[in-house]
């Protein structure tokens, strides 16, 4: 599991680059934008249906989570109008329980990718077996919020916010996967604060997600 005795340290403004964008972008009434885009899970798709295969949703959620870990921008938050950064970040996300209403789960990331998709499969077991309030855990920014929509392969999305907050919390969504010319591909939905980060640290993002999807399945897990 992720060292979480280690604390976040505060990035240094005067010498950021970013530092003019940062001003910037964070006073705009609307400070997020969102790219949605395919990624190609025929590898996982495959791995996940076989026998002693992973969850497909866990899977993905490892490959995400590790991606985004590795990029530092993923990891800066807003804090006391500075920004600091987190030596690593966990995921949290939407549970759809048989009520059709929903709860949320919480997964501490672990480098490890079998010890983790074994966590998060204890983890949403009971989640849907127990009841209690939405846990929404407002006081914790050091996650990447996730959701799923497997009813709709989407080309856009966006999010219910709270305004005049410092929330910068990445949010991720899966959509329904579909098979395009013998390939199976799922729309991914990023939403990142621009103040944080741009264009360029989300394409990354997609870059290191669809390699490690790629190579799902092989004996190291990423």
């Amino acid at each position: 599991m992720t060292d979480r005795s280690e604390a976040p340290t505060r990035l240094d403004l005067d010498t950021w680059p970013r530092r003019a964008h940062f001003q910037l972008f964070r006073d705009y009434d609307n400070p997020w934008f969102n790219l949605c885009a395919d990624v190609d899970v025929t590898a996982l798709h495959a791995w996940s249906g076989s026998e002693g295969g992973p969850s497909f949703f866990a899977a993905s959620l490892w490959y995400s989570l590790a991606t985004a870990n590795e990029i530092e921008e993923f990891r800066y938050r807003i804090r006391g109008g500075g920004v600091i950064v987190y030596p690593a970040i966990d995921g949290g996300s939407t549970v759809l329980l048989p009520d059709g209403t929903f709860r949320f789960a919480y997964y501490d990331f672990d480098a490890d990718f079998e010890r983790f998709v074994r966590h998060v499969g204890r983890v949403l077991e009971r989640v849907k077996t127990e009841s209690g309030p939405l846990d929404p855990q407002d006081h914790r920014d050091d996650l990447i919020h996730y959701s799923v929509i497997p009813w709709v392969s989407f080309t856009s999305f966006s999010h219910a916010r709270r305004w005049g907050t410092d929330d910068a919390i990445p949010k991720i969504v899966f959509g329904k996967h579909r098979e395009t010319r013998g390939r199976r591909l799922m729309p991914v939905s990023v939403e990142v604060h621009h103040a944080l980060l741009d264009g360029i640290h989300v394409g990354r993002f997609y870059e290191g997600f669809q390699r490690r999807l790629d190579a799902a399945g092989s004996e190291s897990g990423n």
